[in-house]
């Protein structure tokens, strides 16, 4: 009989947990269904035919899942599970019924396992019983360590992880050796009560030889020695450099200097053993570029007193030094060809200290059809270049050796240029940066900092058509500013969190964890440093505003941010929320900013209904989404989305969504009627789409297939309800992209 339904029924105590929870614990469960009700895989399968030396019947049943036959032993064995899973929770009392209901004319069986989860028992108290006087130091210090509130659960998983704190704890502390094996807990009870006085044990070692069963204490290591060896499979001589307190074994190759190995090294001789110094060490040395390998080993090295002594063995093994990659690629605009490609090389070891030089190029060509007359180009072009040097380490004239070693930051300078060739114009967008990056894992947050120290974008327009300026200034000020010749300096911090966990091959994405959390924030200001020194030093204005060797520079603030909670349900089934907004205010030498540095909505990560560009901004009504995407930028921005995703088959998912947000300007501007943030009107101007997805997740990739529908258009003159009235040229826009949307 097909297994067609299983259900868990929960009477008692709510904290035992919901029966999403706990048919993880059920050793047979029914075929996935797809949106509740569609057993897409099972159908799959059963397309097969039964001759399995035919590859399409093969394909078809790997693609597929078999039919999940009714088992009363692996019934019985899921029972079992779920009380044994309950007692670990504190449900010493509970009880596991299994109602089953076959069904022979249908060949179905359906099985209800009801629970009954009776009182728990909980902790009263918690005492320590810890003989070792240095290790009962230690963790005492730290109350909040044993802290139980009031009416805890005897859980068995709690103390199981407050066993791998107090581990944590004494490793951080010296005790290499120490092992949550040396941790017991005693539970006391009394006659007719359910709670719990319960004791934490820490045992002795004892030695193996029985000629001296004494027991021994545990011992707190120091580091004596720390060795590199940067070349394990070398068979010619090796060559040992001392440098300050550590040694450095080379093979031929002597390809990372002994200054920088210290640098990145944060285990010292003379210092006690600490995990977290470990850590450390790996993420530093896993900045080095030239490095392809490394592993940290300890050798117990003796004794002295009561104090164990540890040599810290270092291995690396080296990286490609230089590696060169080509990217091609093809273009369609509306029946006009083009291609694109670029080169990138890389050198990660320019002078011995892991620096990673990148070099990038690409040349882009595109045809145009129609009448060029008048024209200065008669196609697309351009060319780009940009020239990165990145040191693993923290670059700041003054800063002392041991603050940049604390800082674990890497360093990015940046140059680029970009020639670009239009019909109407030729441009020329050039820049420079200096920035720090840094990253941090505690507690199973990934945290990531940029800080933009230095960021300068020039823009020259060194020829247009004749009067291409004059043309569109009269009723576009937005277009002429963003095409005439202008400078951004920045100042820039961005600031990303995350617990999400990588996918492996064997655990997918929605298995990982039950929730997942990501903040993306980031702030930036512009020309403070500029419009300073102009006022200091009397510049004159010129056309209302200040001018570098004749060239106006901007001045803005600028904050933006994005949430992301992403609910799974199961290794199938997920809910993602997101909200994203930011705002721009021009002010000082600007009366408005950028083009490059305004909001835009629409597009694969906004709201699906839209193309990239054409919506907003507020109510404004785009007629022609080729020339009209100059005006279709603002300077706030609101995103709101939901999106139900879940596993169809092999690698394919499938997802429903529902977006809505919009930008808006902060001023008033001609050329964007209806565009202006008011208070009274914005929430009529949100604008709202809906529609569904196909994933494909390769683990490490995932190419995404989005279909928007328009459900509300706040554009004024268009149809204020798409989703009453439907056109599906009109209000529909597929999507592709590489990512989930957010």
């Amino acid at each position: 009989m097909l297994l067609d339904k299983v259900s868990i029924h929960i009477d008692g105590d709510s904290r035992a947990g919901t029966s999403e929870e706990l048919v993880n614990f059920l050793r047979q469960t029914p075929n996935h269904k797809v949106l509740g009700f569609a057993k897409l895989q099972l159908a799959t399968y059963s397309l097969s035919g039964r001759d399995s030396s035919k590859w399409y019947n093969r394909w078809l049943r790997n693609l597929g899942q078999p039919p999940v036959i009714y088992d009363p032993e692996l019934t019985d064995a899921s029972r079992r599970q779920l009380r044994q899973a309950l007692i670990n929770r504190g449900y010493m009392d509970a009880e596991v019924t299994v109602d089953t209901i076959l069904r022979p004319d249908r060949k179905r069986a359906i099985v209800n396992y009801n629970i009954h989860t009776g009182a728990p028992h909980t902790i009263k108290s918690l005492s320590l019983n810890i003989p070792d006087s240095a290790i009962n130091e230690i963790l005492r210090r730290d109350s909040a360590l044993f802290a139980i509130p009031a009416d805890s659960l005897f859980d068995r998983n709690r103390l199981d992880q407050l066993r791998a704190s107090v581990t944590e704890r004494l490793r951080n502390h010296g005790y290499y050796t120490f092992s949550r094996e040396y941790i017991s807990f005693t539970a006391d009870t009394v006659a007719g009560s359910k709670e719990i006085d319960l004791t934490l044990n820490l045992t002795e070692p004892v030695r193996r030889d029985s000629l001296s069963p004494a027991p021994l204490r545990h011992l707190s290591y120091l580091i004596r020695n720390v060795t590199f060896v940067t070349d394990q499979s070398s068979s010619a001589q090796l060559d040992t450099v001392r440098y300050r307190n550590i040694d450095v074994v080379y093979g031929p190759d002597h390809y990372i200097r002994p200054s920088m190995l210290y640098d990145m090294c944060f285990l010292e001789p003379g210092k006690p053993y600490d995990t977290r110094l470990v850590d450390r060490t790996y993420a530093a040395l896993s900045r080095l570029s030239i490095l392809r390998f490394i592993n940290i080993e300890f050798v117990p090295a003796g004794q002295i007193g009561d104090l164990g002594l540890l040599d810290a063995v270092i291995i690396i093994s080296r990286n490609k030094k230089q590696s060169v990659s080509l990217e091609l690629e093809g273009t369609n605009s509306e029946g006009d060809l083009g291609f694109g490609i670029g080169a990138t090389y890389q050198h990660r070891d320019l002078t011995h200290r892991s620096e990673l030089l990148t070099v990038k190029f690409r040349t882009a060509y595109e045809s145009l059809s129609g009448n060029l007359d008048g024209f200065i180009n008669k196609r697309f072009t351009e060319y780009a270049g940009e020239i990165g040097l990145t040191f693993p380490k923290f670059i700041l004239p003054g800063a002392t050796r041991a603050f940049k070693k604390r800082m674990q930051a890497t360093t990015e300078f940046t140059t680029s240029f970009n020639y670009q060739e239009r019909p109407e114009y030729t441009r020329i967008i050039a820049g420079i940066g200096w920035r720090w990056k840094w990253d941090a894992r505690r507690f199973g947050v990934n945290t990531r900092h940029v800080f933009d120290l230095l960021d300068i974008n020039y823009v020259k327009l060194p020829r247009s058509t004749i009067n291409f300026i004059d043309e569109i200034a009269p009723s576009n000020p937005l277009l002429r500013y963003s095409y005439e010749d202008h400078l951004i300096m920045r100042l820039g911090y961005t600031y990303y969190r995350t617990n999400r966990r990588i996918p492996t091959m064997e655990v997918n994405a929605f298995a990982m964890q039950p929730s997942i959390t990501t903040l993306r924030a980031s702030a930036e200001t512009a020309g403070n440093l500029l419009y300073g020194l102009s006022s200091l030093f009397g510049a004159h204005r010129s056309e209302g505003a200040y001018k570098v060797l004749g060239i106006q520079y901007a001045q803005y603030a600028k904050v933006d941010a994005d949430y992301t909670y992403t609910r799974n349900f199961n290794s199938r089934n997920a809910l993602a929320f997101h909200v994203g907004a930011g705002v721009a205010v021009p002010y000082g030498n600007s009366s408005m900013v950028p083009f490059e540095k305004r909001f835009y909505a629409g597009g694969a990560n906004g709201v699906r209904g839209w193309g990239v560009r054409t919506l907003g901004p507020g109510c404004y009504d785009a007629q022609n989404s080729v020339t009209d995407f100059i005006n279709q930028c603002g300077d706030i921005r609101l995103d709101l989305s939901i999106e139900y995703r879940a596993k169809l088959f092999w690698v394919f998912e499938g997802a429903l969504f529902i977006d809505a947000g919009n930008i808006w300007t902060i001023h008033s501007y001609p050329n964007q009627p209806g565009g202006m943030f008011k208070f009274n009107q914005f929430y009529k101007q949100i604008a709202a789409a809906y529609g569904l997805g196909l994933r494909m997740d390769f683990t490490y990739f995932l190419l995404r297939f989005d279909l928007g529908f328009k459900a509300h258009n706040p554009a004024m003159n268009q149809e204020p309800w798409p989703i009453i009235h439907p056109r599906w040229g009109r209000d529909t826009n597929f999507h592709f992209s590489v990512g989930y949307p957010f």
